[in-house]
Formats: structure tokens, C-alpha cells, sequence
């Protein structure tokens, strides 16, 4: 009498089983769970933790994930330095971890969602000097839950105040930016880890993006290789470095700089005089290399210093000085002012000196 419950069950199942017409033995349930997320990571920005991770795109069995339907990141705060808890599912709960977010992949704000990453800002409860660990989940449509991802643990440490007097001189093709490191933490404790900075640019309206490869040790940067002409803002963020955990300051005050062309152009070659009763007829080859704006012409009495008697536009190489006296003698040069924004003007050329006849 006791074996008739079960035989039934078991000729229920077979009778099932070959009514369903498909070949090979049955997928054991757990083998159509999701794989678990990936490349779980997380930086301390000021108050908060940034989260990211990768959902994953297949089960267990290999075949794909085409219904995923949402992520849970779970959390767990330790004071202590040991290894932190084993994250174990159970229930479709990662028991001993605070649950933080749920977030729906069709809607997934306040996180954002780029492709099969996953950001979440986490800013609840924090406090500075605590571990939390994190851990997260992918659920599919059937309402089946991954295994949780690696655990990654975050110190929580005060970040540093902005970078102070942030400056910006503009060169050649170039931006030179010097800060003063930042006067304390943001809990206002004295400054003390390893301190280094990044630095970011933003040109036009668009925003600010980190242009150092690494955080640097240094209090200065030149920022080379830019377009002249065109103005670029600037700011610096502190990245705090102690006990093996990292944070990242806010940015400083934004700054702005426009390279331009400070390089002057070629001096004008080859200068003549010619006088004749009355006047001075002056000629030279051009400047070279560069558009022009204008060339000057200077003159100066015997003995005296140079003045600008008159401009002329840049496809013309010669002038005539009529504002002269018979039998006096004069020196003459040229220069070549170029058409950027700096209007560079070039040295001088050679020097003529003549005497104009009685």
C-alpha cells in the first residue's frame, strides 16, 4: 500500500514526458537559470559609490538570455577588516546582504543602462571609514535569479576638498594649468594618504572629460596638441589614496584658456631707399610663410628713435614717405603683422638710411 502514491506519481511523469514529443532527457531546471553578473566594480566619488556591472547574456545551459527583465544589487556594511561574508542565494534573496536597488531594464532610472552595463549611484547610509560589499543579480521573465557576482568591498574613505587656485595660461597650441593641492578632507580632518589629481577639458558646450591617462603627482600640466583660436575650459579633481582604498574629490573651480599663435612672422628682407626731391621711395621683399594683415613702415630722423609713419595693406611691397625735408637724412625700416588674433607683429627689417636731395 505504500508504494502506490509514488508508482503513480512516477507513471504520471512518463506518460508526461512522452506526451510532450521531444527527444533527450529533460533540462534540469537549475541549468535555465541566468549565469551570474559580471566585472562587478566600485570607486568612491565624494559621499557616494559608483557601481557598475555587466548583466550577463546567457544561462547556464549556454543558450542565450533573451528576456531579462531586471538587476538587484544587494549591499552589506562591515567595520571590521576580515575577509566579508560569503554572498549565498537563497529564497531569490543574497542572504545577510541588504537589498538597494531594483532595477527594471525597461525603465531602469535613477541607474543608467548602456548595453548590458549597469550603473547605480549608491549614496544611502554611507559612512566614511565603514566596508560595504557589494554584490548583484540578473533575473529573467520567468522570475528566475542568478547566482550573485563576485563580492567587491569599498573602503568608504573622506574625500579631499577641490584643488585650490586653479590657473590656466594659454600658449601655442597648448594650455599650462597649476592648482595648489586641497587644504583638508571633506570631513575636515587634516589631509593625509597619497594624493594625486586628474585633470579635465571641455571645449564648446559640450561637458568635462578627463584628458590624464592616470591620476598624476604633480600640481601642473600642459595640455598640448590643441587648436589655436579655440577657447577650452578646464577643471581638477583630488583622487585620495590610503590604506589600499581610493576616493575621488570634487572638481575644481572651471577655468578657461584659448591657445593662440604667439610666434611672430618673418621679418620683411631686403629693404631699399630710393630718394628723390621731395620723397623717400621705399621697397622689400615680402614676409614668408604666414597670411598678413598688414606691413608697417617706421622712420626715424639722424639720431632719433623710431616711429610708425604708416601701414599698408600685405600684397603691396612698396611705399613712398612724402613727409620729408630736403637735405635731410633719415632711417628707415618695416615690419609684417599677421592676421591671427594676437596680431603677432614680426622684427624688424633691415635698416636703410638715406638723404633726400635739396
Amino acid at each position: 500500500m505504500s508504494r502506490g502514491p509514488r508508482f503513480a506519481a512516477c507513471l504520471l511523469f512518463l506518460l508526461t514526458a512522452a506526451a510532450c514529443g521531444k527527444k533527450g532527457p529533460p533540462v534540469a531546471p537549475e541549468l535555465r537559470l541566468p549565469l551570474a553578473p559580471t566585472a562587478l566594480q566600485g570607486t568612491v566619488d565624494g559621499d557616494a559609490v559608483v557601481v557598475t556591472w555587466t548583466n550577463p547574456g546567457t544561462r547556464f545551459d549556454g543558450s542565450q538570455i533573451k528576456d531579462l527583465t531586471e538587476t538587484t544589487l544587494y549591499r552589506r556594511e562591515e567595520t571590521g577588516t576580515g575577509p566579508p561574508k560569503v554572498a549565498m542565494s537563497a529564497s531569490g534573496r543574497v542572504v545577510g546582504y541588504e537589498e538597494i536597488a531594483r532595477i527594471r531594464l525597461d525603465s531602469p532610472a535613477p541607474a543608467t543602462v548602456d548595453g548590458a552595463v549597469v550603473r547605480w549611484v549608491d549614496r544611502r547610509g554611507l559612512v566614511p571609514g565603514h566596508r560595504y560589499v557589494y554584490v548583484a543579480t540578473a533575473t529573467d521573465a520567468e522570475g528566475r535569479s542568478s547566482p550573485p557576482s563576485e563580492r567587491r568591498f569599498i573602503m568608504l574613505l573622506a574625500a579631499p576638498e577641490p584643488p585650490a587656485d586653479v590657473q590656466a595660461k594659454a600658449g601655442e597650441g597648448a594650455v599650462t594649468l597649476t592648482w595648489q593641492p586641497p587644504a583638508a578632507l571633506s570631513d575636515g580632518n587634516p589631509m593625509s594618504g597619497d594624493i594625486r589629481y586628474i585633470v579635465l577639458r571641455g571645449a564648446g558646450a559640450g561637458g568635462l572629460t578627463p584628458i590624464t591617462a592616470a591620476p598624476i603627482p604633480a600640481t601642473s600640466f600642459t595640455d598640448s596638441g590643441l587648436q589655436n583660436d579655440t577657447p577650452y575650459r578646464y577643471a581638477v579633481r583630488a583622487i585620495r589614496t590610503d590604506g589600499g582604498a581610493t576616493v575621488s574629490g570634487p572638481e575644481s573651480a572651471v577655468v578657461a584658456a584659448t591657445p593662440a599663435i604667439t610666434t611672430p612672422p618673418t621679418p620683411p628682407e631686403n629693404l631699399v631707399a630710393v630718394p628723390t626731391g621731395g620723397a623717400v621711395g621705399l621697397a622689400w621683399n615680402p614676409s614668408r610663410g604666414r597670411p598678413l594683415a598688414l606691413y608697417s613702415v617706421y622712420r626715424a630722423a639722424e639720431g632719433g628713435e623710431f616711429e610708425r609713419i604708416g601701414t599698408i595693406a600685405p600684397e603691396r611691397t612698396t611705399y613712398t614717405d612724402r613727409d620729408v625735408q630736403r637735405g635731410a637724412t633719415y632711417r628707415y625700416a618695416v615690419s609684417a603683422t599677421d592676421e591671427t588674433r594676437q596680431a603677432n607683429e614680426s622684427a624688424r627689417s633691415n635698416e636703410v638710411t638715406v638723404t633726400v636731395p635739396r
